[in-house]
Formats: structure tokens, sequence, C-alpha cells
């Protein structure tokens, strides 16, 4: 199976160098002995998969898009841009923010990867969640 890849920030819709604290994987990918802190960020649970086969230290569910923005995005490229700046909306709300900064304090130690169930590896919340943590490492002190 693939390897997780590593997140790459967005600016403008445009993917920076990747961070080596943060990590993407597919919720269907072997987990890596190197994953750190592994979190799901999907608000529905990857069918056909147990929380053993996962590894997971964490379930973000909330940190998922809403359900109205995820059926409306559809994984749909041509509507990525949109969905980015929505999600990034969506993502300003307090207790999403403060969850944002949870992660990328434990960033700031270890490695944290982030589990999808999306097929598209390029077209999904975790790339946006691991844009908004790259962020806050950068205007980190």
């Amino acid at each position: 199976m693939e390897h997780g890849t590593r997140a790459h920030a967005s600016v403008n819709g445009k993917l920076r160098q990747p961070s080596s604290s943060v990590r993407l994987q597919r919720a269907y990918d072997d987990p890596q002995p190197d994953d750190g802190h592994r979190v799901l960020v999907d608000r529905v649970w990857p069918r056909g998969r147990t929380k053993a086969e996962l590894q997971l230290d964490a379930w973000a569910r909330d940190l998922g898009p809403t359900t109205s923005l995820r059926k409306w995005f559809g994984h749909d490229p041509a509507r990525w841009t949109e969905f980015q700046a929505r999600y990034h909306t969506e993502l300003a709300d307090p207790e999403r923010a403060k969850a944002l900064d949870a992660l990328a304090a434990i960033a700031r130690s270890g490695r944290v990867t982030i589990v999808y169930g999306a097929r598209d590896r390029e077209h999904n919340q975790a790339q946006v969640i691991a844009s908004e943590i790259a962020r806050r490492l950068a205007a980190a002190p």
C-alpha cells in the first residue's frame, strides 16, 4: 500500500512545500510506525474499517466539513477552490479553531498524521486542515 503523503500548505489554491511534522494518510492505507499522533478528520466513520485497523489517537469529527458543504462539494475537482474558501470559513469557528490550535501544538513537538477516507488524495478536507495547521506553525514564534 502507498505510504501517507506529507501535507502541503495551500495559498490561493496552490500547494507549498510540505511540513515534515504533518502527514496525510487515507484511512484505507496501513498505519506507519512513524505516524505519531493519528487523528481522523471525517464526520463519518470510514466504511469497512475498524478502530483496531486505524490505530487512531483521536477522532476529530467536528473538524470535518458540515454535511451540507460535504454534499455540495461531492469531491468534484471543479469545485475545489470554492470548497477551500467555504471550508476555511467553517474552520474559523471558535471551537474548530481551538481544535486546530491543539493539533498545531502537537505538531510542534512531533508528527501528526491526518487520516481521511476520501479517494481523491489531492482534493479533500485533510488538505485544508493541513494548510491551517501549517499556517499556525509558521505564525508561531
